[in-house]
């Protein structure tokens, strides 16, 4: 009885040749589609002259290989669907179904994993998983940085647009229309520093900022910024204490000025009349360690989880229409530091001040 059984049970080698050969042609289709994606869109950026960021480069291509497949399987599906076709891949109806409704930009399928003691079915749901994931934080990503680069760029020329229709007033006074060009030629200033950041930041994060390190003195670079911003500290009565130990690093001295200059200009902006600011510049080990302190309205837990995100602004009192800056300053910090293998930290208590710090490596 046993072996009449046994000799009627199909054998399940060849269904498991079959099963492997089928995984290994979806994800072979599914590298050549994104591949072939990647050759066309690189020939287009070419033609047209365009150099997107690679988070957007890598965000087109995925998407656009991810539908391109998804149209592929979905057009085999369409035209060759024999029963004994249907049954070999009924266990990848939901990963096949999957995979069409992220052709169509709905990024939040999630497939349950009900084959378990099969490795490969259960491998390939969980990539889809994971791909779909990822293509749902990028997607969120895309629409945050859209949506923020909006609202910095709308501020800037609503108050143009607005100023300049008000000088076509025939019946505007003198003295009204030196506010109104000094107010337009702020908003300019305003737009163009936030463009110029946007072009910095994108090229901190794709690594295409020519990185020139020298060997210098950083305590003379910081003093020598301190100086340049005595008018801003003077004006509020801010008493500073600097301790600015001598060292030498091997460092792009521009890019870390723009550092210091972010920092010192935070520490003063956020210090009220009469406050105080600590400057410290110290050996600790193999590493130069900068801090900055000040007595200012300090951040919260939760917001210094988000500082050095892009356009993230701690300060919730404050509107897009003052001259509060773009959210973008601590993020190129933050980018800077990380290309010279350095770290930056926050540490601070609301209405007890704040305090940044900085560690290189002095070599």
């Amino acid at each position: 009885m046993t072996e009449t059984t046994d000799r009627n049970r199909p054998s399940t080698a060849p269904q498991r040749w079959q099963m492997l050969i089928f995984v290994c042609a979806l994800l072979f289709l599914l590298g050549t589609m994104v591949a072939t994606v990647y050759a066309v869109t690189s020939i287009l950026f070419r033609w047209f002259g365009l150099q997107p960021a690679a988070l957007i480069t890598q965000i087109i291509n995925t998407l656009l290989g991810v539908i391109l497949f998804g149209l592929v399987i979905g057009t085999i599906g369409r035209v060759y669907r024999p029963r004994q076709w249907q049954d070999r891949i009924g266990v990848f109806a939901p990963i096949i179904e999957a995979m069409q409704r992220i052709a169509k930009g709905d990024f939040s399928v999630q497939i349950d994993d009900q084959h378990g003691d099969n490795q490969l079915i259960s491998e390939l749901t969980k990539n889809v998983n994971n791909m779909a994931a990822e293509l749902n934080q990028l997607e969120r990503m895309r629409q945050e940085f859209i949506s923020n680069v909006s609202h910095e760029l709308q501020s800037p020329l609503t108050s143009i647009r607005g100023f300049a229709q008000a000088l076509q007033n025939e019946h505007v006074s003198d003295e009204d229309r030196k506010r109104y060009l000094t107010i337009i030629e702020t908003e300019s200033m305003r737009l163009s520093k936030l463009t110029d950041n946007l072009l910095k930041l994108a090229s901190l994060e794709v690594s295409q900022l020519k990185v020139e390190p020298t060997t210098y003195r950083l305590d003379k670079q910081i003093r020598r910024l301190i100086l340049a911003c005595e008018p801003q500290w003077t004006a509020k009565a801010i008493e500073l204490d600097v301790a600015l130990e001598e060292a030498t690093i091997t460092a792009d001295e521009d890019l870390l000025s723009q550092v210091w200059i972010n920092l010192i200009h935070n520490s003063i902006k956020f210090t009220p009349q009469g406050g105080s600011i600590t400057i410290n510049l110290q050996r600790q080990d193999d590493k130069l360690v900068f801090a900055i302190r000040d007595s200012g309205i300090g951040i919260s837990a939760e917001d210094q989880e988000h500082i050095f995100e892009r356009f993230y602004k701690a300060d919730k009192s404050r509107t897009r229409t003052d001259s509060s800056g773009s959210g973008l300053g601590l993020s190129i910090a933050h980018k800077i530091i990380e290309i010279h293998q350095g770290c930056i930290s926050v540490a601070s208590t609301p209405n007890a001040g704040t305090t940044f710090a900085v560690s290189l490596p002095e070599n």
